[in-house]
């Protein structure tokens, strides 16, 4: 089945859907402070997942931390541009890379999804749709904010947009992941009471979450999910 379209239709602003896929976030931060929690991290700086994977990345010289951009595939630019922004969220267009896996202690197994920022749901959504050619999925509204859902590709990463009224005028910035483990219980045991919170349950019915405390130094919020 095809949408009509032949090989001299596309125009050249046209963003067109292949096969979209987050392949990596890349987060600032010191490689050795998650390989305290239990995760494997590669020599240069990749914490090896199924789906999407972190890359490690020195902090620049303004001193970032958190999430500094995400690595997308399966998606056309204008004029094959290696590098792209989205509403404010760094993006380097790649192709589609071999699966990566690695064992970690903590019993990680890939990323549920990345949290990110905005003062403007719509707009920022419209951009991600306009990207990737992904829609948004639905809108929850708790009190005064507004959660959207993106899931980019088949199966691909969640990408949770959270919108509330404090925030300030701006393009929308990333703000935490969530990183799916087989034994919430003995992840926790084995990163330690003082750097995580106790294990409770998620939102989504059947799954339970627990928190890495910011002063383990990660840069962003960082949470471990069931699956």
């Amino acid at each position: 089945m095809t949408d009509g379209a032949g090989p001299n239709d596309s125009k050249p602003n046209d963003t067109r859907l292949h096969d979209p896929k987050v392949e990596r976030l890349d987060v600032a931060g010191d490689p050795d402070t998650w390989r305290s929690l239990g995760l494997t991290v590669t020599d240069d700086g990749t914490i090896p997942l199924v789906g999407a994977s972190i890359r490690i990345v020195p902090d620049d010289e303004n001193g970032s931390a958190g999430i500094v951009g995400w690595a997308l595939s399966g998606i056309d630019t204008p004029a094959n541009a290696t590098s792209i922004d989205i509403d404010g969220l760094t993006t380097d267009v790649v192709d589609a890379a071999a699966p990566v896996y690695a064992d970690h202690p903590l019993g990680a197994s890939g990323l549920d999804h990345v949290v990110v920022m905005t003062a403007d749901l719509e707009r920022t959504s419209g951009a991600i749709a306009e990207a990737t050619g992904c829609e948004l999925k639905r809108i929850r509204e708790v009190g005064t904010m507004r959660q959207g859902f993106h899931r980019i590709g088949r199966g691909g990463l969640i990408v949770e947009l959270v919108e509330r009224p404090d925030l300030p005028d701006g393009p929308a910035d990333f703000w935490g992941l969530v990183l799916i483990v087989a034994d919430i219980d003995a992840a926790c045991d084995l990163i330690g009471a003082d750097r995580i919170s106790p294990p409770k349950d998620a939102v989504q019915p059947g799954r339970r979450i627990a928190t890495i405390r910011a002063d383990v130094g990660l840069g962003l919020p960082v949470a471990l999910m069931t699956h």
